[in-house]
C-alpha cells in the first residue's frame, strides 16, 4: 500500500466518524438574554422598573421597638414598663401615563406588645392620578395641614382622624398656594355610632374636609376645615411653620363649631376617666425643632386646651448610623376638670429602610 492509499483511506474513515458524531449531537439551545434590574429615578430614589414591564416599584419599612412607662393619653394607665415592637412594610408602584404618574401606596403593620398582644392591619391602600387620591389613607384634616409636632405623643391633645377611606383632590399650583378637598368615610352603616353615640345605621352621607395653603420660602400657612355628617358639627385648624435656620417653629390652632359636642374632627383622644374630655370651643399646640448637630436634635412640643388639658412633650432624636433612630422621650399631662395629670415615658429604637 501506497502513501496515497493510506492517505485517502484515513480521510475517508474519518469523514465516516465525524458524520456518525454529527448525527447524534445536541445543539444547545440559546441562552435567553439577562435582563438587569433597571433604576427608575423618576419618582425618587428606591424605585426600580419591575422586570419586563414599564411600571416601577419600590419596597420600604421599619422595625421598631419600644419600651413605655405609663401612658400620656390615660390617667389611669399607670403600668410599669410595657414593650411594644412593629415591624411595618410598605409597597409602592409607579407609571407614567397621559394624565401624569399613576402611583399606588399600600403600608402593612404588625405589633406584638407585652402579653402575647398582637395586631395586624393593612395600614394605607390607595390609587392615585392627576391629583386624585381614593383608598385608604390619614384624613386630609391631618396629613394636609402637617400633623403636629416631630414628637410620639404628638396628639394627646386630639388633633383629627387618621385611617379611613376617602377619595380626595390635591391641587398644587406650582407657585406655593395648594388646595385640598375630599370626599371620607362618615363610618356609616349597621352598627355604626357617631363619637357622642348617635346612630348612624339610616346614615350614608360622607364627611368633607377642604383646606387651602400658602408657602414663600421659609414659611408657611395652612388652614383646613373638616364637616362630620353625623353629629351636623365639625371644626377648623389653622396651621404657621417658620423655619429660622438654626430652629424650626410652627403654631396651630383649633376652633370646634360647638364646643358643647365633640365631633370626628374636634374629638377626644383620652381614655379612662379623660376619654369623653374634648377641646370645648378651641385648642392650641406650639412645638419647636432645634438641630443640635448632624447626627442630633430636640424637639418639644406644648398644648392646651378650652376644657382646660394642658399637654407637654419633649424628645432626643439620635442618628447614631443612617437609617437608625434613637429617641427618647417625655410626656406631661394635666386634666385639669378631672383634676389629674400624668408623666409618662418613651424609649425608642427603629431601623428604617
Amino acid at each position: 500500500m501506497n502513501i496515497k492509499s493510506l492517505l485517502l483511506g484515513s480521510a475517508a474513515a474519518l469523514a465516516v466518524v465525524s458524520g456518525a458524531q454529527a448525527a447524534d449531537a445536541v445543539v444547545a439551545a440559546e441562552p435567553e438574554p439577562l435582563e438587569y434590574v433597571r433604576i427608575c429615578d423618576a419618582y425618587g430614589a428606591g424605585y426600580f422598573f419591575i422586570p419586563g414591564t414599564e411600571t416601577c416599584l419600590k419596597v420600604g419599612g421599619m422595625v421598631r421597638t419600644e419600651g413605655k412607662w405609663y401612658n400620656a393619653y390615660n390617667p389611669a394607665d399607670r403600668y410599669g414598663t410595657l414593650w411594644h415592637t412593629r415591624a411595618q412594610l410598605s409597597v409602592d408602584t409607579a407609571s407614567d401615563t397621559e394624565y401624569g404618574p399613576l402611583k399606588t401606596n399600600t403600608v402593612y403593620r404588625f405589633d406584638w406588645q407585652d402579653g402575647g398582644s398582637t395586631t395586624t392591619k393593612l395600614l394605607f391602600a390607595n390609587i392615585s392620578l392627576g391629583g386624585f387620591t381614593i383608598g385608604k389613607a390619614d384624613s386630609q384634616y391631618n396629613s394636609y395641614i402637617g400633623y403636629a409636632g416631630n414628637v410620639i405623643n404628638d396628639d394627646v391633645v386630639y388633633d383629627g382622624p387618621y385611617e379611613l377611606n376617602q377619595l380626595t383632590y390635591n391641587y398644587d399650583a406650582g407657585n406655593g398656594f395648594t388646595a385640598v378637598i375630599s370626599v371620607e368615610d362618615s363610618n356609616s352603616g349597621s352598627g355604626a355610632k357617631g363619637v357622642n353615640g348617635e346612630d348612624s345605621s339610616d346614615h350614608y352621607a360622607p364627611d368633607v374636609v377642604a383646606g387651602a395653603g400658602y408657602k414663600v420660602g421659609n414659611f408657611g400657612f395652612k388652614v383646613v376645615g373638616g364637616y362630620d355628617s353625623i353629629v351636623e358639627e365639625g371644626a377648623i385648624k389653622a396651621r404657621a411653620d417658620a423655619d429660622f435656620g438654626v430652629f424650626k417653629a410652627f403654631v396651630m390652632g383649633g376652633w370646634n363649631t360647638d364646643g358643647d359636642k365633640l365631633n370626628k374632627y374636634a374629638s377626644s383622644n383620652g381614655a379612662g376617666p379623660a376619654k369623653t374630655i374634648g377641646w370645648g370651643d378651641w385648642a392650641v399646640w406650639g412645638g419647636v425643632t432645634v438641630p443640635i448637630d448632624a447626627k442630633l436634635q430636640a424637639n418639644a412640643q406644648v398644648a392646651y386646651t378650652d376644657s382646660k388639658i394642658f399637654a407637654a412633650t419633649a424628645n432626643l432624636r439620635w442618628n447614631p448610623v443612617k437609617n437608625l433612630l434613637v429617641q427618647p422621650e417625655v410626656s406631661y399631662t394635666n386634666w385639669d376638670s378631672i383634676n389629674q395629670d400624668q408623666w409618662a415615658g418613651v424609649l425608642r429604637f427603629q431601623r428604617s429602610f
